[in-house]
C-alpha cells in the first residue's frame, strides 16, 4: 500500500497533487464564504414543496499543498490552525457502516512535509473552519429560519455527513454543521468516511485504473499547450524558478491564494500575473476533464452522480433505509466541483472558491406531485444545461446526467478495462 499512494507524483508535475485531487483553491482574491442567497421557494405559498437537498461543499481555507520552490517561504504558523470555540461540535469519523474510520493514505502523504512555518500542508485554517461556520449559518438561514424544513437541533435521522478521509474536509464538515444548528444537537454528529480505494468523492486515480491512464496523459500534456507552455516559461523567468523545477499553473495558484487569503506575503511578481495563473489554471483543468472526452468525466464523478439521483429516487419511492432524512452533506474538493459543474454545463471558468457548495434541491408540485430539481452554486440558482427551466423536471436533470452516471458495476467494469478508451 505505501508504494501505490507513494508513486503519486508521478502522474504530473505537481507533487502528490495528481495522486488524487490534491490541486485546489479558489478565486484570485483573498476570499470570503460565498454569501448568495434565495429563500423564496422555501415558504408554504410556492407551488414546490421542497423533499430533499444534497449539497457537494470544498473544504475551506488551507495551507498550500507544496510551496513555490526557489522565491521566498510564507510561514505558516500553528497559530493559523486554531479552532474558533463556536465550531466545536461532539463528533465521530467511521467509515460506511460506521465502523472505525478507514486508514487515510492521503492524508498519511501531507504528514511526510512540513512547511515553513511548522504545519503540514493542506491543513485547515481558523479563516477556513470560519468560512465552513458561516456556509453552515447561511444554510440554517434557507433551511431553518425561513422555513421548518429541518429542526433546529442536529438529528442523525434527518441529516446524513459524509466526507473524503482527509482531515481538512472532516474539520469542514464539522464547522458546517456547527454553524447551521448553532452547536445545537442531540446525538453524536457521525462523519462518514470511504476506504481509499473505493472512495468516489473525488477522481479517484488510485481506484481507477482507466482514469489514471486518461487524466495522466491529459494532465502532462496540459503543461506543454503552446499558449500555456509559452506563460509558464515566462512565469518561470520572472519568478526566477530554476528551469528543472517542476511547477505548473495548479501549483502556483495554490500557493499563491493561500497566501493572498491568510495575508501572508507574495511575490510581488505575481501580482500582475495574478489573473493569468487564474486564467492558466482553469485552461489546465478544462483540457484534463474535457467534457467532449466523455469518459474522463465519467470515470471522475459519475459514481457520485449515481448517487445523487439514486438519492432521489429513494426518497420519492419511501424506499430510503432511514426515510426521515432530509439533507446529505457531502464534504469534498475543488477538483470534485470542478467535474461536476463541467457534467452539469454550469461551470464559470472561474476557480471553485473555498466553502463553494453546489446544492441540489427535490421539490415537488403541490397539485401534481411532480417532481423538479433546482441546482444552485455558492447560493444562486442555474439554469442546467438541457433542463427547459431553473425548476427542472426530473427526468430532464435525469437525462443531463445520464450523459456522464455510472453506476457503481459499470463504473468498476470501465475502471478495469485494459483496452484504450472508445470516445462517442
Amino acid at each position: 500500500m505505501k508504494g501505490l499512494w507513494g508513486g503519486a507524483a508521478a502522474l504530473g508535475s505537481v507533487s502528490v497533487a495528481f495522486g488524487s485531487m490534491l490541486w485546489s483553491q479558489q478565486k484570485t482574491k483573498p476570499e470570503k464564504a460565498a454569501t448568495g442567497s434565495n429563500l423564496a421557494d422555501t415558504n408554504a405559498d410556492s407551488p414546490y414543496e421542497l423533499k430533499l437537498v444534497q449539497i457537494l461543499f470544498r473544504h475551506g481555507a488551507r495551507t498550500p499543498l507544496k510551496s513555490i520552490p526557489d522565491i521566498m517561504e510564507a510561514q505558516w504558523v500553528p497559530t493559523l490552525l486554531e479552532p474558533p470555540p463556536h465550531t466545536s461540535i461532539d463528533y465521530v469519523v467511521t467509515d460506511l457502516q460506521g465502523g472505525p474510520r478507514p486508514p487515510a493514505p492521503i492524508e498519511d502523504s501531507y504528514r511526510k512535509n512540513i512547511l515553513s512555518g511548522g504545519t503540514f500542508p493542506g491543513q485547515l485554517t481558523t479563516l477556513g473552519m470560519q468560512q465552513l461556520y458561516e456556509l453552515g449559518k447561511r444554510l440554517r438561514g434557507r433551511y431553518i429560519e425561513e422555513s421548518d424544513f429541518l429542526t433546529s437541533t442536529f438529528n442523525p435521522a434527518e441529516v446524513y455527513v459524509r466526507s473524503t478521509n482527509i482531515v481538512r474536509t472532516i474539520e469542514s464538515a464539522k464547522c458546517l454543521v456547527a454553524g447551521l444548528f448553532q452547536q445545537k444537537q442531540k446525538a453524536i454528529v457521525p462523519i462518514l468516511t470511504s476506504e481509499a480505494e473505493s472512495e468516489i468523492l473525488y477522481p479517484n486515480y488510485h481506484g481507477c485504473k482507466m482514469l489514471k491512464i486518461l487524466c495522466g496523459h491529459r494532465w502532462a500534456e496540459s503543461t506543454t499547450l503552446p499558449d500555456i507552455a509559452a506563460d509558464l516559461q515566462s512565469i518561470q523567468s520572472e519568478l526566477g524558478i530554476a528551469a528543472h523545477q517542476k511547477v505548473d499553473f495548479i501549483l502556483i495558484r495554490d500557493d499563491m491564494v493561500a497566501r493572498e487569503t491568510h495575508g501572508l506575503p507574495c511575490p510581488q511578481v505575481l501580482d500582475t500575473w495574478r489573473d493569468k495563473v487564474e486564467q492558466r489554471a482553469v485552461d489546465m483543468m478544462c483540457h484534463i476533464f474535457e467534457p467532449s472526452k466523455r469518459e474522463s468525466l465519467q470515470l471522475s464523478v459519475g459514481p457520485l452522480l449515481h448517487m445523487l439521483v439514486d438519492n432521489i429516487e429513494e426518497k420519492l419511492q419511501g424506499t430510503s433505509s432511514e426515510p426521515s432524512r432530509k439533507v446529505f452533506l457531502y464534504s469534498a474538493h475543488d477538483t470534485t466541483l470542478i467535474p461536476c459543474l463541467l457534467a452539469l454545463g454550469i461551470f464559470d471558468m472561474r476557480w471553485p472558491p473555498y466553502a463553494a457548495d453546489l446544492t441540489v434541491e427535490l421539490h415537488q408540485n403541490r397539485k401534481t406531485n411532480e417532481a423538479f430539481v433546482k441546482v444552485s452554486y455558492v447560493g444562486e440558482d442555474q439554469l442546467i444545461g438541457g433542463c427547459s427551466a431553473v425548476y427542472c423536471p426530473l427526468e430532464e436533470f435525469k437525462r443531463v446526467l445520464s450523459t456522464y452516471s455510472l453506476s457503481p458495476e459499470d463504473y468498476h467494469s470501465h475502471c478495469n478495462r485494459t483496452v484504450g478508451p472508445t470516445e462517442p
